[in-house]
């Protein structure tokens, strides 16, 4: 099986980490030849073992409902037609702008939704005045047009949440949708037996990690440890990413004298590490497609407090490996850090529910989809 891989780089981010692990779990079975594609030579994670299956292919589309569509794909249809695949799977929106702007119905294109794409939107009389809303349409009429003349898709959807949106905005020939929920190589985050524990002093170490962009909400963060700091409870944040936000999250550290409580750390490569030196997993999502990083805090054997992000839904149990939070409620949120904290049986609890997601089981799926889409079937 010849199967193309597509995303637009490797920075820093969930579906860049779940593309790199299917490459490479793919390229050791026996019976499959990868490649994967990348736009742009932007690459922040460690991947010299799979560099021979990576190909940078500057490529462009620039869709204009008033002008003329421009175009930079020749050297990736070129790609495409030498290689030709069994398997075009494409990650993230401009990669599906772009790679459906190439023509090549000899394969079965998978599109691989990682969140719920704002162009996949139904327009109606509520947002048809809306620029940004007509573009977004705009570009979903075109891709409706290049799935059909290239034979279709087959839509992945990384959690019921995003599963049910694609269904509710789809035509009916393309509303079958493969529900995969996203996966990790759990035992690179299992926590060693032999880690000395962190919590010799009894403080509550907890650890968030992500872009610091509006979306994740860090700002909310703050104030939970805010309200554990005036609980005389002892606490400790350590945020790891890196983004826009940052300035404005160091004003608000030290403005409401918060130093000595939470630490941001930016990107870091080794986030395991940072996780074995925790407690508990914090996370803000105001969105969220599925939830990579509580599932390595899981693995990991953390319990995970989270606010309501939709496709994390999928991963938490309500009081047996941590909470789910539906409204942005500093009090109740820290109540359940405090909880959680104090509840030994979560750790192996979450550890072992964490290998139902691991790399290997998700690929063998991928691969299964892929057959049934080559046979015909759903």
């Amino acid at each position: 099986m010849k199967i193309i891989q597509v995303i637009p780089n490797l920075k820093k981010g969930g579906a860049e980490r779940i593309v790199i692990d299917i490459v490479r779990t793919l390229v050791k079975r026996v019976n499959c030849k990868v490649k994967l594609i990348l736009f742009e030579n932007h690459i922040e994670y460690n991947v010299d073992d799979i560099l021979n299956f990576i190909e940078i292919i500057p490529s462009s589309a620039t869709l204009s409902i008033v002008k003329k569509n421009r175009f930079r794909i020749s050297e990736l249809q070129k790609t495409i037609e030498l290689f030709q695949p069994d398997i075009i799977h494409t990650h993230l929106f401009e990669s599906e702008i772009i790679t459906r702007s190439c023509y090549y119905p000899m394969a079965q294109w998978f599109t691989h939704s990682h969140d719920r794409m704002k162009s996949f939107n139904n327009l109606n009389l509520f947002n048809i005045n809306s620029k940004i809303n007509l573009t977004n349409y705009f570009e979903k009429l075109y891709l409706l047009k290049r799935y059909k003349k290239n034979g279709g898709t087959n839509f992945i959807a990384i959690s019921q949440d995003i599963q049910l949106f694609l269904k509710s905005v789809m035509p009916k020939d393309l509303q079958f949708v493969y529900l995969l929920q996203n996966s990790i190589d759990v035992k690179r985050f299992i926590k060693p037996n032999d880690l000395i524990s962190n919590n010799e002093n009894s403080i509550c170490n907890l650890v968030s990690i992500g872009r610091l962009d509006r979306n994740k909400n860090h700002q909310f963060l703050i104030n939970v440890v805010l309200e554990l700091k005036k609980r005389k409870f002892p606490i400790h944040l350590t945020i790891v990413g890196e983004g826009e936000e940052r300035i404005s999250l160091e004003s608000q550290i030290v403005n409401l004298n918060l130093m000595d409580q939470i630490t941001l750390k930016g990107l870091q490569d080794n986030v395991p590490e940072f996780l074995w030196m925790s407690d508990v997993y914090v996370h803000s999502a105001l969105s969220e497609g599925f939830g990579l990083t509580l599932l390595e805090a899981m693995a990991a054997g953390l319990p995970v407090v989270t606010l309501d992000g939709g496709g994390n839904r999928d991963l938490i149990k309500n009081g047996r490996n941590g909470f789910i939070i539906e409204i942005e409620n500093s009090k109740l949120f820290a109540d359940k850090i405090i909880e959680v904290f104090n509840n030994s049986t979560i750790s192996n609890y979450n550890t072992t529910f964490a290998m139902n997601f691991d790399i290997s089981t998700y690929v063998e799926k991928l691969i299964a989809f892929y057959t049934l889409s080559l046979n015909g079937n759903h």
